[in-house]
Protein backbone atom coordinates (compact mmCIF):
# COMPACT_ATOMS: atom_id res chain seq x y z
CA UNK A 1 0.00 0.00 0.00
CA UNK A 2 1.41 3.35 -1.03
CA UNK A 3 0.80 6.00 1.65
CA UNK A 4 2.55 9.35 1.29
CA UNK A 5 0.92 11.47 4.02
CA UNK A 6 -0.09 10.54 7.57
CA UNK A 7 -0.73 12.13 10.93
CA UNK A 8 0.92 10.51 13.92
CA UNK A 9 1.09 11.26 17.64
CA UNK A 10 4.29 10.25 19.42
CA UNK A 11 4.44 9.96 23.20
CA UNK A 12 7.78 9.53 24.96
CA UNK A 13 8.00 7.41 28.08
CA UNK A 14 7.44 8.85 31.56
CA UNK A 15 10.35 8.84 33.96
CA UNK A 16 10.19 6.45 36.90
CA UNK A 17 9.53 7.75 40.42
CA UNK A 18 12.33 8.17 42.89
CA UNK A 19 12.35 5.89 45.92
CA UNK A 20 11.81 6.86 49.59
CA UNK A 21 13.92 4.42 51.62
CA UNK A 22 16.24 4.22 54.64
CA UNK A 23 18.95 1.74 55.36
CA UNK A 24 17.98 -1.05 57.70
CA UNK A 25 21.15 -2.96 58.56
CA UNK A 26 22.13 -4.99 61.56
CA UNK A 27 24.38 -2.96 63.81
CA UNK A 28 23.32 0.30 62.13
CA UNK A 29 20.43 1.55 64.29
CA UNK A 30 20.04 4.81 62.48
CA UNK A 31 20.73 4.09 58.80
CA UNK A 32 20.72 6.97 56.35
CA UNK A 33 18.52 7.49 53.27
CA UNK A 34 19.20 5.12 50.36
CA UNK A 35 16.31 5.67 47.96
CA UNK A 36 17.51 5.48 44.32
CA UNK A 37 16.30 7.61 41.42
CA UNK A 38 13.87 6.44 38.78
CA UNK A 39 14.94 5.55 35.26
CA UNK A 40 14.45 7.98 32.40
CA UNK A 41 11.59 7.34 30.00
CA UNK A 42 12.26 6.09 26.47
CA UNK A 43 12.60 8.59 23.62
CA UNK A 44 11.31 8.17 20.05
CA UNK A 45 13.55 8.70 17.04
CA UNK A 46 12.67 8.77 13.36
CA UNK A 47 15.30 7.17 11.12
CA UNK A 48 15.42 7.28 7.31
CA UNK A 49 15.73 3.97 5.46
CA UNK A 50 16.50 3.63 1.76
CA UNK A 51 14.53 0.38 1.34
CA UNK A 52 11.19 1.96 2.32
CA UNK A 53 8.90 3.79 -0.11
CA UNK A 54 5.69 4.22 1.88
CA UNK A 55 4.40 5.55 5.22
CA UNK A 56 1.84 2.74 5.50
CA UNK A 57 3.10 1.64 8.94
CA UNK A 58 1.94 4.91 10.48
CA UNK A 59 -1.49 4.64 8.84
CA UNK A 60 -2.15 1.65 11.10
CA UNK A 61 -0.23 3.03 14.10
CA UNK A 62 -1.41 6.65 14.53
CA UNK A 63 -0.46 6.68 18.22
CA UNK A 64 2.93 5.36 19.30
CA UNK A 65 4.19 5.35 22.88
CA UNK A 66 7.68 4.65 24.19
CA UNK A 67 8.18 2.56 27.36
CA UNK A 68 8.37 4.35 30.69
CA UNK A 69 11.30 4.14 33.09
CA UNK A 70 11.00 1.91 36.14
CA UNK A 71 10.90 3.27 39.69
CA UNK A 72 13.98 3.63 41.86
CA UNK A 73 14.58 1.18 44.69
CA UNK A 74 16.28 1.01 48.07
CA UNK A 75 20.02 0.50 48.50
CA UNK A 76 20.50 3.38 46.01
CA UNK A 77 19.39 1.21 43.09
CA UNK A 78 18.39 3.27 40.08
CA UNK A 79 15.39 2.32 38.01
CA UNK A 80 15.88 0.90 34.53
CA UNK A 81 15.69 3.34 31.64
CA UNK A 82 12.80 2.96 29.19
CA UNK A 83 13.82 1.56 25.81
CA UNK A 84 14.15 4.11 23.01
CA UNK A 85 12.06 3.52 19.89
CA UNK A 86 13.53 3.93 16.40
CA UNK A 87 10.82 4.28 13.78
CA UNK A 88 11.89 3.95 10.15
CA UNK A 89 10.62 6.31 7.47
CA UNK A 90 11.43 6.49 3.73
CA UNK A 91 14.11 8.82 2.44
CA UNK A 92 12.28 11.93 1.28
CA UNK A 93 10.00 12.19 4.32
CA UNK A 94 9.27 15.69 5.59
CA UNK A 95 8.28 16.04 9.26
CA UNK A 96 5.92 18.90 10.10
CA UNK A 97 4.39 19.99 13.38
CA UNK A 98 0.69 19.30 13.09
CA UNK A 99 -0.50 22.54 14.71
CA UNK A 100 1.87 24.99 13.00
CA UNK A 101 2.78 23.08 9.79
CA UNK A 102 6.38 24.09 10.50
CA UNK A 103 8.98 21.74 9.01
CA UNK A 104 11.12 20.35 11.82
CA UNK A 105 13.13 17.83 9.79
CA UNK A 106 13.64 16.75 6.20
CA UNK A 107 15.07 13.30 5.48
CA UNK A 108 17.13 13.62 2.30
CA UNK A 109 19.64 10.80 2.87
CA UNK A 110 19.57 7.29 4.34
CA UNK A 111 20.35 6.70 8.03
CA UNK A 112 19.54 10.20 9.22
CA UNK A 113 18.13 10.42 12.76
CA UNK A 114 15.66 12.89 14.24
CA UNK A 115 14.79 12.99 17.94
CA UNK A 116 11.03 13.46 17.69
CA UNK A 117 10.08 13.31 21.40
CA UNK A 118 12.38 13.09 24.42
CA UNK A 119 11.71 10.76 27.31
CA UNK A 120 10.87 12.18 30.73
CA UNK A 121 13.57 12.43 33.39
CA UNK A 122 13.45 9.98 36.26
CA UNK A 123 12.62 11.36 39.70
CA UNK A 124 15.28 11.59 42.38
CA UNK A 125 15.16 9.35 45.42
CA UNK A 126 15.51 10.67 48.94
CA UNK A 127 19.22 9.79 48.98
CA UNK A 128 19.77 12.59 46.47
CA UNK A 129 18.36 15.17 48.90
CA UNK A 130 20.54 14.28 51.91
CA UNK A 131 22.72 17.16 53.14
CA UNK A 132 24.72 17.95 56.25
CA UNK A 133 21.76 19.83 57.66
CA UNK A 134 19.08 17.45 56.35
CA UNK A 135 20.40 13.97 56.97
CA UNK A 136 17.09 12.06 56.82
CA UNK A 137 14.90 13.59 54.07
CA UNK A 138 11.45 11.99 53.98
CA UNK A 139 10.53 12.99 50.49
CA UNK A 140 11.37 11.94 46.96
CA UNK A 141 10.67 13.18 43.44
CA UNK A 142 8.13 11.75 41.02
CA UNK A 143 9.16 11.00 37.45
CA UNK A 144 8.58 13.66 34.80
CA UNK A 145 6.27 12.98 31.85
CA UNK A 146 7.79 12.46 28.43
CA UNK A 147 7.14 14.79 25.52
CA UNK A 148 3.99 14.30 23.46
CA UNK A 149 3.80 15.76 19.96
CA UNK A 150 1.64 15.34 16.88
CA UNK A 151 3.30 15.40 13.47
CA UNK A 152 2.31 15.25 9.84
CA UNK A 153 4.66 12.98 7.90
CA UNK A 154 4.78 13.80 4.20
CA UNK A 155 6.69 11.71 1.70
CA UNK A 156 8.18 13.43 -1.34
CA UNK A 157 9.81 10.98 -3.70
CA UNK A 158 13.41 11.80 -4.51
CA UNK A 159 14.01 11.37 -8.23
CA UNK A 160 16.25 12.99 -10.82
CA UNK A 161 13.56 13.21 -13.49
CA UNK A 162 9.81 13.69 -13.03
CA UNK A 163 7.28 12.74 -15.72
CA UNK A 164 4.29 15.07 -15.89
CA UNK A 165 1.32 15.26 -18.20
CA UNK A 166 -2.36 14.52 -18.49
CA UNK A 167 -3.66 11.02 -17.73
CA UNK A 168 -3.22 8.48 -20.51
CA UNK A 169 -0.45 10.36 -22.36
CA UNK A 170 1.89 7.38 -21.98
CA UNK A 171 3.92 8.13 -18.84
CA UNK A 172 3.61 4.60 -17.48
CA UNK A 173 4.49 3.06 -20.82
CA UNK A 174 7.47 5.40 -21.10
CA UNK A 175 8.89 4.53 -17.66
CA UNK A 176 8.34 0.80 -18.28
CA UNK A 177 10.37 1.02 -21.51
CA UNK A 178 13.39 2.89 -20.15
CA UNK A 179 13.59 1.22 -16.72
CA UNK A 180 12.65 -1.93 -14.84
CA UNK A 181 9.53 -0.32 -13.34
CA UNK A 182 6.35 -2.19 -14.23
CA UNK A 183 3.32 0.01 -13.47
CA UNK A 184 -0.17 -1.12 -14.38
CA UNK A 185 -0.99 0.19 -17.86
CA UNK A 186 -4.45 0.67 -19.35
CA UNK A 187 -6.21 2.73 -22.00
CA UNK A 188 -8.40 4.69 -19.61
CA UNK A 189 -7.77 7.77 -17.45
CA UNK A 190 -6.23 7.38 -13.99
CA UNK A 191 -4.77 3.94 -14.67
CA UNK A 192 -1.84 4.94 -12.47
CA UNK A 193 -2.99 5.51 -8.90
CA UNK A 194 0.42 5.70 -7.24
CA UNK A 195 3.74 7.27 -8.26
CA UNK A 196 6.32 4.85 -9.63
CA UNK A 197 10.10 5.07 -9.51
CA UNK A 198 12.33 3.54 -12.13
CA UNK A 199 16.13 3.41 -12.39
CA UNK A 200 17.44 4.11 -15.89
CA UNK A 201 20.84 2.60 -16.69
CA UNK A 202 22.52 4.79 -19.32
CA UNK A 203 25.83 2.91 -19.35
CA UNK A 204 27.98 0.90 -16.96
CA UNK A 205 28.61 3.84 -14.63
CA UNK A 206 25.72 6.24 -15.30
CA UNK A 207 22.15 5.91 -14.11
CA UNK A 208 19.34 8.14 -12.91
CA UNK A 209 15.96 7.79 -11.23
CA UNK A 210 12.68 8.65 -12.98
CA UNK A 211 9.36 9.24 -11.18
CA UNK A 212 5.99 8.83 -12.89
CA UNK A 213 3.71 11.48 -11.34
CA UNK A 214 0.06 10.47 -11.93
CA UNK A 215 -3.21 12.30 -11.87
CA UNK A 216 -2.48 15.78 -13.22
CA UNK A 217 -5.48 17.50 -14.80
CA UNK A 218 -6.80 21.05 -14.86
CA UNK A 219 -7.54 22.05 -11.27
CA UNK A 220 -5.09 19.50 -9.80
CA UNK A 221 -3.53 22.11 -7.51
CA UNK A 222 -7.02 22.74 -6.03
CA UNK A 223 -7.65 19.04 -5.44
CA UNK A 224 -9.30 17.88 -8.67
CA UNK A 225 -8.39 14.45 -9.97
CA UNK A 226 -5.46 12.86 -8.17
CA UNK A 227 -2.99 15.68 -8.66
CA UNK A 228 -3.31 17.23 -5.23
CA UNK A 229 -2.11 13.93 -3.75
CA UNK A 230 0.98 13.65 -5.92
CA UNK A 231 2.11 17.15 -6.90
CA UNK A 232 4.42 17.19 -3.87
CA UNK A 233 6.53 14.48 -5.51
CA UNK A 234 7.45 16.85 -8.34
CA UNK A 235 9.16 19.27 -5.95
CA UNK A 236 12.35 17.23 -5.49
CA UNK A 237 12.96 16.38 -9.14
CA UNK A 238 15.84 18.07 -10.97
CA UNK A 239 14.31 17.87 -14.47
CA UNK A 240 10.69 17.73 -15.61
CA UNK A 241 9.78 15.75 -18.72
CA UNK A 242 6.44 16.96 -20.05
CA UNK A 243 4.75 14.26 -22.13
CA UNK A 244 2.12 15.34 -24.65
CA UNK A 245 -0.20 13.06 -26.62
CA UNK A 246 -0.02 14.13 -30.27
CA UNK A 247 -2.23 11.31 -31.56
CA UNK A 248 -5.60 12.29 -33.07
CA UNK A 249 -7.50 10.16 -30.54
CA UNK A 250 -6.95 12.03 -27.27
CA UNK A 251 -9.63 14.64 -27.92
CA UNK A 252 -7.38 17.34 -26.46
CA UNK A 253 -5.11 19.96 -27.97
CA UNK A 254 -1.49 19.13 -26.96
CA UNK A 255 -0.42 22.77 -26.75
CA UNK A 256 -3.36 23.57 -24.49
CA UNK A 257 -2.39 20.55 -22.38
CA UNK A 258 1.10 21.96 -21.88
CA UNK A 259 -0.13 25.33 -20.63
CA UNK A 260 -2.75 23.74 -18.36
CA UNK A 261 -0.17 21.54 -16.63
CA UNK A 262 2.30 24.44 -16.45
CA UNK A 263 -0.40 26.53 -14.75
CA UNK A 264 -1.08 23.78 -12.21
CA UNK A 265 2.63 23.39 -11.42
CA UNK A 266 2.97 27.14 -10.89
CA UNK A 267 -0.11 27.25 -8.66
CA UNK A 268 1.31 24.46 -6.48
CA UNK A 269 4.87 25.81 -6.35
CA UNK A 270 5.97 28.83 -8.44
CA UNK A 271 9.56 27.55 -8.53
CA UNK A 272 8.53 24.48 -10.52
CA UNK A 273 8.08 26.45 -13.74
CA UNK A 274 11.75 27.47 -13.54
CA UNK A 275 12.87 23.84 -13.30
CA UNK A 276 14.62 22.54 -16.46
CA UNK A 277 11.97 21.13 -18.81
CA UNK A 278 12.03 18.73 -21.73
CA UNK A 279 9.07 18.66 -24.10
CA UNK A 280 8.20 15.22 -25.48
CA UNK A 281 5.59 14.46 -28.13
CA UNK A 282 4.41 10.87 -27.61
CA UNK A 283 2.40 8.40 -29.72
CA UNK A 284 3.83 9.49 -33.06
CA UNK A 285 3.19 5.93 -34.29
CA UNK A 286 -0.51 6.82 -34.48
CA UNK A 287 0.04 9.70 -36.89
CA UNK A 288 -0.65 9.20 -40.60
CA UNK A 289 1.70 11.26 -42.84
CA UNK A 290 -0.88 11.52 -45.62
CA UNK A 291 -3.43 13.12 -43.32
CA UNK A 292 -3.46 16.46 -41.54
CA UNK A 293 -2.70 14.80 -38.20
CA UNK A 294 0.96 15.81 -38.38
CA UNK A 295 0.06 19.41 -37.66
CA UNK A 296 -0.39 18.38 -33.99
CA UNK A 297 3.23 17.27 -33.89
CA UNK A 298 4.44 20.38 -35.69
CA UNK A 299 2.61 22.67 -33.26
CA UNK A 300 4.30 21.01 -30.30
CA UNK A 301 7.67 21.27 -32.03
CA UNK A 302 7.10 24.97 -32.65
CA UNK A 303 6.04 25.42 -29.01
CA UNK A 304 9.37 23.92 -27.91
CA UNK A 305 11.25 26.22 -30.27
CA UNK A 306 9.41 29.30 -29.00
CA UNK A 307 10.10 28.36 -25.38
CA UNK A 308 13.65 27.21 -26.17
CA UNK A 309 13.03 23.80 -24.66
CA UNK A 310 14.64 20.51 -25.75
CA UNK A 311 12.16 18.62 -27.93
CA UNK A 312 11.80 14.93 -28.74
CA UNK A 313 9.21 13.03 -30.75
CA UNK A 314 8.78 9.44 -29.56
CA UNK A 315 6.58 6.41 -29.48
CA UNK A 316 6.91 4.90 -26.02
CA UNK A 317 4.84 1.89 -27.05
CA UNK A 318 7.03 1.11 -30.08
CA UNK A 319 10.27 2.14 -28.32
CA UNK A 320 11.01 4.75 -30.98
CA UNK A 321 13.15 7.79 -30.18
CA UNK A 322 13.76 6.84 -26.55
CA UNK A 323 17.53 6.37 -26.69
CA UNK A 324 18.34 9.99 -27.73
CA UNK A 325 15.95 11.28 -25.06
CA UNK A 326 17.61 9.20 -22.34
CA UNK A 327 21.04 10.42 -23.44
CA UNK A 328 19.87 14.05 -23.34
CA UNK A 329 18.49 13.62 -19.80
CA UNK A 330 21.75 12.04 -18.65
CA UNK A 331 23.72 14.93 -20.18
CA UNK A 332 21.48 17.54 -18.51
CA UNK A 333 21.94 15.85 -15.14
CA UNK A 334 25.72 15.74 -15.60
CA UNK A 335 25.77 19.47 -16.33
CA UNK A 336 23.78 20.17 -13.18
CA UNK A 337 26.25 18.15 -11.10
CA UNK A 338 29.18 20.01 -12.62
CA UNK A 339 27.52 23.38 -11.99
CA UNK A 340 26.91 22.51 -8.33
CA UNK A 341 30.59 21.49 -7.97
CA UNK A 342 31.73 24.80 -9.47
CA UNK A 343 29.44 26.77 -7.16
CA UNK A 344 30.66 24.89 -4.08
CA UNK A 345 34.28 25.63 -4.99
Amino acid sequence: MFVDQVEVTLVAGKGGDGCLSFRREKGVPRGGPDGGRGGDGGSIYLVSASHLNTLAYFRFHPLIKAPRGTHGQGSNRQGRRGKDLYLRVPVGTVVREKDTARIVFDFTQPDQEFLAVRGGRGGRGNASFATSTQQAPRFREKGFPGEEKSFVLELKLIADVGLVGFPNVGKSTFISQISAARPQIGDYPFTTLTPHLGVVDVDEITSFVVADIPGLIEGASQGLGLGSQFLRHVERTKILVHLLDVSPYSGRDPVDEYYIIRKELAAFNPHLVDRPHVLVANKIDLLSPEKEEYHRLRRVEKLAQDLRLPFFAISALKNEGLAPLVQELAQMLRKQIEQRKDQSE
